[in-house]
């Protein structure tokens, strides 16, 4: 099998897979992070959403070998710094969001990776901004999402 590179979470890792593994169940089944969760394999319910070089992706539509040795991936379990939570985790908490949990991963990383596109960009998180985040809740705490989001802008 082939070997594949890449940095996860900060750390350099190397998988022996297929080419054509998801990238989604080698974080998950063999890397052992679980947090990003499958819903739909299709790139549809963003249950799975991390980053990629800080931006917005869903490894459930990505193959390993479109991966780049140089690429930083960072899951949920990257967010925070050591024992600290991310502001947008906080928020999270804070404003009671979960309800089964089972989408927040996806949620969380959606809403930082906007809240650095809006600030890059040079446009306020309002709410045109957090409609632009297409993670499917089935609980539906929608509400509790946006207000946990433009805290945790506030505190990014």
């Amino acid at each position: 099998m082939p070997e594949h590179r890449f940095h996860l979470n900060g750390q350099q890792v190397s998988v022996d897979v297929d080419d054509d593994v998801r990238l989604l169940w080698v974080i998950r089944d063999i890397l052992g992070f679980t947090g990003p969760k499958y819903g739909c394999g299709i790139n549809v319910c963003k249950a799975c959403t991390s980053h990629i070089n800080g931006r917005a992706f869903n490894p459930c539509s990505v193959r390993v070998c479109d991966i780049a040795e140089d690429d930083e991936i960072t899951t949920i379990e990257g967010l925070a710094d050591g024992e600290n939570l991310h502001p947008m985790q906080q928020a999270w908490i804070d404003h009671d969001v979960a309800q089964c949990g089972y989408c927040q991963p996806g949620q969380i990383m959606a809403a930082v990776a906007k809240v650095r596109q809006c600030t890059e960009e040079g446009r306020a998180v309002d709410d045109a901004a957090i409609e632009e985040i297409r993670n499917i809740c089935r609980c539906g705490t929608y509400n509790r999402m946006r207000a946990a989001i433009k805290a945790g802008a506030a505190n990014m």
